[in-house]
């Protein structure tokens, strides 16, 4: 880590502190001192391929990144040094192929259900109107199990979930999207299974049961290819620049920052 009091000197020209101390604005940490360090580092990266976009000539019009937003006058020269000195080759079709085939659990789709509920809503720190909303949800259960088909019909009747307009039916559910003991409760659950006891949230007293699942399948590789090229180029063009970075630094000499290549100094 850079001293935050030794003088951060890049080709022989000092970067005031004052320019370090505004950029640490934009660099969250847990202390004042990494902040500095990561700043510091990042204007001395931006200083460096800078000067030498001046040394190469290179004075592009202004351009656009692959998002499509205009960029600065000096972000599409560090650009064009970029695209004009570090090189990397494109995945080809084997290497992409390989990379699939070596991480298959990265490429699976998630498990999904489908879910109908009935939410008894209450605060969950109220104990007297939890016990009582857990009573009606059971008591929910049991006319369910006696006859199925009212499930809509005890879901616009009683839920406090606006899905009690359409019965109760949440669509398909896919992990993550909502609270982890609804998600356990439900993913657990057969096609077309009623689960046999209420669920508690946050929000609430769940009665809960599951439609259709989509089972957690492999994407096939045509689906994923354009995107596996896409990350080995990112990665190889990364590698890249964190050789070509400390390159320039010893070509000009910097002190008082140690140069590791902030994590957004990439072509975008």
């Amino acid at each position: 880590m850079s001293d935050p009091f030794a003088p951060v000197i890049v080709g022989g020209r000092e970067i005031p502190a004052a320019t370090i101390a505004a950029e640490a604005q934009h660099h969250p940490a847990h202390n004042a001192d990494t902040a500095w360090a990561v700043a510091a580092e990042a204007l001395v990266v931006k200083q460096l391929l800078l000067d030498e976009a001046q040394r190469l000539g290179i004075s592009p019009d202004p351009a656009t990144d692959r998002d499509g937003r205009l960029l600065t006058e000096e972000d599409a020269r560090i650009e064009a040094l970029l695209e004009r000195e570090v090189h990397v080759p494109e995945a080809d079709e084997e290497t992409c192929r390989r990379y699939y085939d070596t991480h298959g659990q990265r490429f699976l789709s998630r498990l999904q259900v489908e879910a109908e509920h009935i939410l008894f809503k209450v605060q969950p720190d109220d104990p007297i109107a939890l016990g009582l909303a857990t009573s009606d949800a059971r008591g929910a259960i049991r006319e369910i199990v006696h006859d199925p088909g009212v499930f809509a019909k005890l879901a616009q009747t009683y839920s406090g979930c606006p899905s009690a307009a359409h019965g109760g039916q949440l669509g398909l559910i896919a992990a993550g999207q909502v609270e982890p003991a609804f998600e356990a409760a439900l993913f657990a659950l057969a096609e077309g299974q009623l689960c046999p006891h209420p669920v508690r949230s946050r929000y609430g007293v769940h009665v809960i049961r599951a439609g259709r699942r989509i089972e957690a399948r492999l994407v096939p590789f045509e689906a994923v290819r354009r995107d596996i090229a896409h990350y080995l180029r990112e990665a190889s063009l990364r590698r890249a620049i964190s050789q070509y970075i400390p390159l320039l630094a010893a070509r000009v000499g910097v002190s008082g920052v140690e140069i590791t290549i902030p994590e957004g100094m990439l072509v975008q």
